[in-house]
């Protein structure tokens, strides 16, 4: 008798776990082969790093995480681990990725803290965690560390507004001590931490309502949260709202031109991308080209002020590199297409145009044209290796340079 109620519970279990898998697979009711748009899958990853910068190192013992750098080492007696940090949950703000890139080059365990929401105050933003980020950062063997912010300051500048928000150190150095007792891989973790969004949601409601009283500020109204918390007791609403929420932002995306780009056509276009950890990421091209075998996947950044994209918008360009350069089965309205990946940076000080298929002398003068410093010089150097060893082309060009770009 014993025997057969685990049977029967283990066959409920799959059923329950395979449902979940299919239908996290369907939500989507909009399938890129009936809208026309690009669409991809992405098995695994593999990529090789050149300008990653070196990680500044900290110790766990009266470690504070407010206090750290946006990315660094951390060690205990035993093991470091790369740790990141965000400062909101939306991707888009602060360069969160930049951090992330820097600690994937790390062979050991890389860790990204992300709050699950932040409130700026009625008079500012309130972002929101989407269940997708963390599908990519698992996708990426990144283990995410849900957190929240348990103080904060009033803005002296803007009376309804707080600013200077501290997570609570003291569990997240709980957290980071599971992350170095885990034996399990990213995606393990990461599927394990989901089922925790429903009360750490719940903490930074409780924690915001102090703030909120201790600062004399108004924050946001707490229906959406409330909304939120309640998907979240059920983790295929959680993922079908979020993906609602992502879907309406990436054709709000399509159908803008932001100031850090500079695009030669109004090509902009959205990308479907799956992956076998059951995520979905709507992401947008900046610019497209179709031929009839290939279509052109390019990315964007412009610079008005200074000769060169700074390097975090260029960090931040590279984790889409990661994903595009590691595409299969590519389609356009359903139908298979060749493919090929450009990081495009455009600046209004520099004059005529580069591509990472020059050599060092080619580069060496460039940079001198157009009044590079050696250390950006360098940086490009290592970004030219970084686009050729996996596959990408980088241009550099003159904002002005209104061309279809030629490969």
């Amino acid at each position: 008798m014993k025997i057969n109620n685990l049977i029967s519970r283990a066959k409920v279990n799959l059923c329950v776990t395979l449902t979940f898998c299919l239908w996290v697979f369907a939500v989507d009711v909009f399938p890129a082969y009936q809208t026309g748009e690009i669409s991809g899958e992405v098995e695994k990853i593999n990529y090789k790093q050149f300008v990653n910068d070196t990680l500044p190192e900290s110790k766990l013992e009266n470690f504070d995480i407010n206090k750290s750098a946006g990315a660094f080492i951390l060690s205990n007696e035993k093991e470091k681990i790369a740790v990141s940090r965000w400062i909101s949950p939306k991707r888009t703000r602060s360069y969160p990725y930049e951090r992330v890139y820097d600690t994937l080059a790390f062979s050991g365990k890389k860790v990204t803290i992300i709050p699950v929401v932040k409130d700026e105050g009625l008079g500012g933003e309130r972002d929101f965690l989407q269940w997708d980020t963390i599908s990519l950062l698992g996708l990426l063997d990144v283990h995410v560390v849900l957190a929240y912010y348990n103080d904060a300051i009033k803005n002296t500048k803007r009376a309804d507004q707080i600013t200077e928000q501290k997570y609570d150190n003291k569990y997240l150095l709980a957290r980071l001590n599971e992350i170095y007792n885990f034996k399990g891989t990213a995606r393990d973790w990461n599927e394990t931490e989901a089922k925790r969004l429903k009360s750490v949601f719940e903490k930074a409601k409780l924690a915001y309502r102090e703030i909120s009283v201790n600062t004399k500020t108004y924050l946001h109204d707490e229906t959406a949260l409330d909304e939120i918390i309640k998907y979240t007791e059920t983790p295929l609403k959680f993922v079908e709202f979020s993906r609602l929420k992502a879907r309406q932002a990436q054709r709000r995306e399509s159908q803008t031109k932001q100031p850090k780009e500079a695009l030669a056509t109004d090509t902009k276009e959205k990308i479907t991308i799956t992956n076998a950890l059951f995520g979905k990421y709507f992401f947008t091209v900046d610019e497209t080209r179709r031929e009839p075998q290939t279509v052109y996947l390019i990315e964007a950044k412009h610079s008005e002020r200074s000769r060169l994209t700074n390097e975090s918008d260029i960090k931040d360009a590279l984790i889409k590199m990661i994903v595009y350069t590691n595409l299969r089965n590519v389609r356009v309205g359903g139908k298979p297409r060749g493919y090929q990946v450009v990081l495009k940076l455009t600046s209004s000080k520099i004059n005529g145009s580069i591509n990472s298929t020059a050599t060092d002398e080619e580069l060496t003068k460039y940079c001198l044209d157009n009044l590079i410093d050696s250390s950006r010089r360098e940086f490009l150097r290592k970004l030219f290796i970084e686009a050729r060893e996996n596959k990408f082309t980088v241009i550099l060009e003159r904002a002005e340079t209104k061309k279809l770009i030629e490969l």
